[in-house]
């Protein structure tokens, strides 16, 4: 046990013991029920509800040594194994690595039609900051690479000289940068957090022969689902103006050669959306993102070519909502709506949207007005089926956090399958309603135990000058709005490891779209508050149990010590 000694009116020094970290109760009794050789393995099948397969694994994990290496004594085969020591037991449930609160393989079925799954989507990915005149780069494609984003966007224009593609936010003061050298960085990153497929949406503001030039790479082939098409890159755009009639005369051909993305694992050709009407629905917004420039002397051979780079064709809406929102039986394409769009739609045509979604693409992206690079709340886009919920990376606000936290799920790939109520419709046509009140599915209870590892990664005077930190912690959930709600601790004083041991419980009418909010707070009488670190889990992967949290930092880094031992347990209804 040791101290640290901190400066008090400058005259006097002031000594606070620093404790090691102690296992809470819960913990003292659970060690007792791991005692005899089998213990341990009781008490993961039983209490932690692993799966058979996951218990060997952890067994085996734990028998190769690591972070609690001691606790392999529990599965030593010797005639007299000895039980496992108090500290062995707590270091291994205090560990992140060894005993973490969510899975981190991929899990779910990969085999289904691409629109069956939410992805991880950016908006205008090549920003380093606002969208009015800070720089284009390929770093920010990078570091959004590297966080498992699998929907880059990037916007083409001719470039000064008109000889070339420079990538930049048109129309504003924004700086360019070479398509080359995005699509370089994209071509060394595209697979280093997974290997699911990567999405380029193109917004195209060339000219013809600089379509020619772009055709010039190599064409991607249409897919059935995520998992034909591991490692594979994927074009979305609008096919050209002028190449519309040329479509239309190949649907019936097309039609007979390809099969349907969505029936039976096979493929189809995802068109644009390209009937235009006027109406009551029509959606009057400017469409800040349009990218379709009419040039007559457009030759259809350069069309052709250019046409063979798009997997997803893609289209926006103009006239009819309803018109827009209509699923052709014979084509699949992916619509793209702004999140002022968006809103009026859910208000209006919830049920067309989600139908939508069932067979189609919906994509959404920041409206025009966020100039700061800000983000929206995708919880109403996720609840009506949206797969693209397009996000700034770049700003990393409570939205961004909540983002990263929601596709943790599946191992981080960068693709969750939807839940099945926004997949099926009911024997009478009936479809998922977010805004209906439904009964509570699922409680649940969060005991959060007690933190440490801020003595490891700040200093002592980080949070403040004379004294250690005053910890606590906020918990709760983000989903529809029956179970929104967000509850906190009591702030333990003086304690750079603190023991709230208190538990909460959340009754969830949707938990299969409900994320655990937690975030770690120093109290400070005179000022804002100090962050002291963050996640958000997705509830339906929550392992039951006793676990261990790594928190993050504000831009969702992982820290290197900072972690909470808290509790999962669901009550079903």
């Amino acid at each position: 046990m040791g101290s640290y000694a901190y400066k008090y009116c400058m005259c006097f020094t002031r000594k606070f013991r620093s404790p090691d970290a102690q296992p809470p109760p819960d913990v003292r009794a659970a060690h007792l029920s791991v005692s005899t050789a089998d213990g341990l393995r009781r008490f993961l099948s039983e209490v932690q509800a692993e799966s058979p397969a996951d218990v060997d694994r952890i067994l085996a994990m734990l028998t190769a040594g690591g972070p609690a290496a001691g606790i392999a004594r529990l599965v030593n085969r010797s005639p007299a194994p000895s039980p496992p020591s108090l500290d062995d037991f707590f270091g291994f449930l205090f560990s992140p690595e060894l005993n973490p609160p969510i899975a981190n393989q991929v899990h779910q079925d990969m085999s289904a039609p691409f629109s069956h799954y939410f992805i991880f989507t950016g908006h205008n990915s090549y920003l380093t900051g606002n969208q009015l005149n800070s720089d284009s780069s390929d770093v920010p494609i990078i570091k959004a690479l590297q966080r498992g984003v699998r929907v880059i966007e990037l916007d083409m224009w001719p470039n000064s000289a008109k000889n070339n593609v420079d990538i930049l936010h048109g129309g504003t003061l924004t700086a360019p940068v070479e398509m080359i050298q995005c699509l370089k960085s994209i071509k060394e990153y595209a697979f280093v957090a997974s290997t699911y497929p990567l999405v380029i949406t193109l917004e195209d503001h060339l000219t013809q022969d600089l379509q020619a030039k772009v055709a010039d790479s190599e064409p991607m082939k249409e897919f059935p689902s995520p998992e034909a098409l591991m490692k594979r890159i994927i074009i979305s755009t609008k096919p050209p103006q002028e190449h519309k009639e040329f479509l239309k005369a190949k649907d019936s051909q097309n039609a007979n050669g390809n099969a349907s993305l969505a029936g039976e694992g096979s493929m189809r050709r995802m068109d644009s959306n390209v009937d235009e009407s006027d109406g009551k629905d029509e959606l009057d917004e400017q469409d800040d993102e349009d990218s379709e420039e009419d040039d007559p002397k457009f030759h259809q051979d350069t069309a052709c070519e250019y046409r063979k780079l798009i997997t997803i064709h893609a289209g926006k809406p103009k006239g009819h909502l309803r018109d827009a929102l209509k699923v052709d039986p014979d084509k699949v394409r992916r619509l793209s709506l702004s999140e002022t769009q968006l809103t009026k739609a859910t208000a209006s045509h919830g049920a067309d949207l989600i139908r939508f979604t069932q067979k189609n693409i919906l994509r959404v992206y920041p409206k025009g007005t966020r100039v700061n690079s800000s983000n929206y709340d995708p919880m109403n886009a996720w609840t009506h089926g949206a797969q693209m919920v397009a996000f700034n990376t770049q700003v990393h606000d409570k939205e961004l956090r909540i983002m990263q936290g929601f596709f943790r799920a599946n191992g981080g790939c960068g693709y969750v399958k939807k839940p099945d109520f926004l997949l099926t419709t009911g024997p009478n046509g009936e479809i998922f309603d977010p805004k209906a009140s439904l009964p509570v599915k699922k409680t649940l209870k969060v005991k959060v135990y007690m933190g440490d590892g801020w003595r490891m990664d700040f200093s002592k005077t980080h949070f403040d000058t004379f004294s250690p930190p005053d910890f606590y912690t906020r918990v709760g959930i983000v989903g529809v709005r029956a179970d929104s709600v967000m509850k906190k601790t009591k702030t333990i004083e003086d304690q750079w490891v603190p023991v709230w041991d208190e538990e909460f419980t959340f009754p969830l009418t949707v938990p299969e779209l409900a994320l655990l909010r937690i975030e770690v707070k120093e109290y400070d009488m005179s000022e804002k508050h100090d962050f002291g670190g963050q996640t958000c889990l997705p509830v339906w992967e929550l392992k039951q149990g006793i676990r261990a949290v790594p928190l993050h930092d504000r831009k969702g880094n992982k820290y290197k010590s900072v972690r909470l031992l808290m509790r999962f347990d669901f009550v079903c209804h």
